[in-house]
């Protein structure tokens, strides 16, 4: 009972509908109906829990660094936060912060303020449906303002591709989680920088293929031991034979037994470490730029060719041409004489009672 707040908080008390344990260094606001953060919070609180409230907005001051110069872990997951607006998370000692939960539709790039923030781990589970959102968290994270940032989840958003270069400012990120979104592909994101890259979750997506440059990033990571890529729908024609190969010789992959075909028919449910080049039958280069090369190329001979038999033709022929072409052009003379003639009888007034047979 010492724990619940009851009316108006004295300074360095507990604010109502919420509970505070000062030796914890405690407050919770669960389930209580808040609309707005309460302004009252004790000083002292390090882990703050508002959760399961209809907050829609965090506007800017709604943690006063001042007065919270502790908190260290805040948790508004679960709530119905639509807006976060510049400096309404600047806080000096932020350490942990979960979104996850919320129906975001504008997260300031500037929400953290201005300079740098110590913010560590920073859980976005389900928050990020509106592509908008997603776009503004991209400029946030290539800002460089959360360079401390450890640990990135992003799970649950539905997410089917990812902006270019979104990673490339967070050197110290070790756990990055992608899972149960709908990647199609990884083509664009650059996984470059990320030296302390310990632990990537790619499962419950829509991969299809992993080509040579994501393999080649992966490679290149010297911390990176665990990948999860289970229950995706890997395709399994000449264009996985690149990560077939990386499969068998790499250890980064957890689970990697368990990853079977989803396509084409023939080969649902297969083990991909069990694919051969007889599996796959690779006759065809499935590089589909060199073909298009190598077509180009073709077409560009056949088209010289055929330029320079015509040229032949018209040199062989060049005689019966120049005949042809003095016979077409004093044929156009003849007839445009005739114009002419006919032009001048209209054109005289004594001639127009002329009957049009007669001689003249």
């Amino acid at each position: 009972p010492v724990l619940l707040g009851c009316g108006s908080a004295q300074p360095g008390g507990c604010p109502a509908l919420c509970e505070c344990s000062e030796p914890a260094k405690t407050v919770k606001c669960v389930n209580r109906n808040l609309t707005a953060v309460p302004p009252d919070l004790p000083p002292y609180v390090r882990s703050l829990f508002i959760t399961g409230n209809p907050l829609t907005e965090l506007p800017a001051g709604a943690f006063p660094a001042q007065r919270l110069p502790d908190l260290a872990s805040l948790n508004l997951s679960g709530n119905h936060l639509r807006t976060v607006e510049a400096g309404s998370l600047a806080l000096p000692a932020l350490r942990q912060l979960d979104l996850s939960g919320n129906a975001l539709v504008s997260f300031s790039p500037q929400a953290f303020g201005e300079g740098g923030s110590p913010l560590e781990e920073l859980a976005l589970r389900g928050a990020l449906r509106d592509h908008g959102v997603l776009l503004s968290l991209a400029a946030l994270l290539q800002s460089g303002v959360l360079r401390n940032l450890s640990r990135l989840e992003l799970a649950d958003n539905g997410l089917l591709l990812l902006p270019a270069g979104m990673f490339t400012a967070l050197p110290a990120l070790r756990q990055l989680d992608l899972s149960n979104n709908s990647l199609v592909g990884l083509r664009n994101v650059s996984f470059q920088g990320l030296g302390q890259l310990q632990s990537l979750n790619l499962s419950d997506n829509s991969l299809g293929v992993l080509w040579n440059s994501t393999l080649a990033q992966f490679r290149s990571l010297p911390a990176l031991r665990h990948i999860v890529l289970g229950h995706n729908t890997w395709v399994c024609d000449c264009a996985i034979e690149d990560l077939v190969a990386w499969l068998k010789e790499s250890d980064q992959v957890e689970g990697k037994e368990a990853l079977t075909c989803a396509s084409p028919d023939k080969m649902l449910g297969k083990a991909l470490l069990k694919i051969n080049g007889s599996d796959l039958n690779c006759s065809v280069p499935t590089d589909l730029p060199s073909q298009l090369q190598t077509s180009y190329v073709f077409l560009g001979i056949v088209l010289a060719l055929i330029g320079a038999i015509f040229l032949l033709v018209l040199y062989l022929n060049r005689k019966g041409i120049k005949k042809w072409m003095h016979n077409i052009r004093d044929a156009c003379r003849d007839h445009m004489e005739g114009y002419h003639y006919r032009y001048e009888i209209n054109a005289d007034p004594r001639l127009t009672n002329l009957s049009s047979n007669s001689d003249v």
